[in-house]
Parts: C-alpha cells; structure tokens; sequence
C-alpha cells in the first residue's frame, strides 16, 4: 500500500497483477506487514488515473488506512485462477533449477522481473545469469514435476 486516497478510507495500491486493476477482484488479501499477517477483504476497487485504488471492508477513514502504508498485498493460492496451457506464476517458477539443452546445470531460478519487452529469469549458481523468458526461442522446456527449465542458452552469456 503507497498511499491514501480521499478520507474516508480508501488507499492507492502499488499492484503487480497483470492489468494492475485486477489486484482488486482478489476479494480477498492478506497484509504483511513487518512480522504480522491480517487477513482483510476487498469491497471496491478501480483504476484511477494511473493509480489503482482499494477500499477495504470495516477501514472507514483516513487514519485506520494511513496505519497500512507499506503493508505488502498477498493473495492465497487458491484465491487464484488456475494458468491456461503454457502459462505459469512467477512463484511455480522460482527455485527451479536451469539446465542448457545439453545438459549443463546453471543454477536455479533465483526470482523473476519484467522490462517491459519480457520478463527475466534471474538464475542463480556459479555466477548470476539473466535469462529473458521466451518460450520456445530460449525457453524450450518447463517441467514443473521434475523442478527444471531448459533454456537455449550458452554457459558463457
């Protein structure tokens, strides 16, 4: 959470989701924040302007919302929809391990970003390697039962 919006409650949302509005049809979201977790609910939600913007069930002004500033939104796996064919969560993906076609282990999945172009594979091991995450040019296999990915990609890049 960044910020309040207006007085009675609600707060601006830094979201990851993909468009960011739709953080707000999760009705449901655990805040963490420092050691604590709460579990809130979600009663409205949109885009405004560029900012998504959340009003949540019994935050009712502006001082109980300026108490969740920097409370970071997670979601329960179940709470989410399940990925079509070829579509994976950022989450599977992470700790998985990174092998070259032919074989070589180059570490595992540290975590992943965007640049906007396509996300990166962050892969950690002998040395840190950055890997866009394009399917079947360099990203040729994802099995998440047998914890690898196989990329098209040389040792030495």
């Amino acid at each position: 959470m960044t910020g309040l919006y207006g007085v009675k409650g609600w707060i601006k949302v830094h979201s990851y989701t993909h468009p960011r509005e739709n953080i707000v049809s999760f009705r449901r979201w655990t805040l963490r924040q420092g050691g604590d977790r709460a579990p809130v609910a979600v009663e409205d939600g949109r885009l405004q302007g560029r900012t998504v913007v959340a009003k949540l069930r019994e935050i009712d002004d502006r001082d109980e919302a300026r108490a969740l500033i920097g409370a970071e939104i997670t979601v329960e796996r179940d709470d989410l929809p399940p990925c079509e064919p070829g579509e994976y969560y950022w989450a599977d993906l992470e700790g998985l391990g990174v092998h070259t076609e032919s074989g070589e282990n180059l570490g595992h999945v540290d975590y992943l970003f965007s640049t906007g172009a396509h996300d990166i594979l962050v892969v950690a091991g002998d040395r840190q390697r950055l890997i866009p995450f394009v399917m079947q040019r360099v990203v040729r296999e994802i099995d998440l039962k047998r914890g690898l990915i196989v990329v098209d990609w040389d040792r030495d890049y």
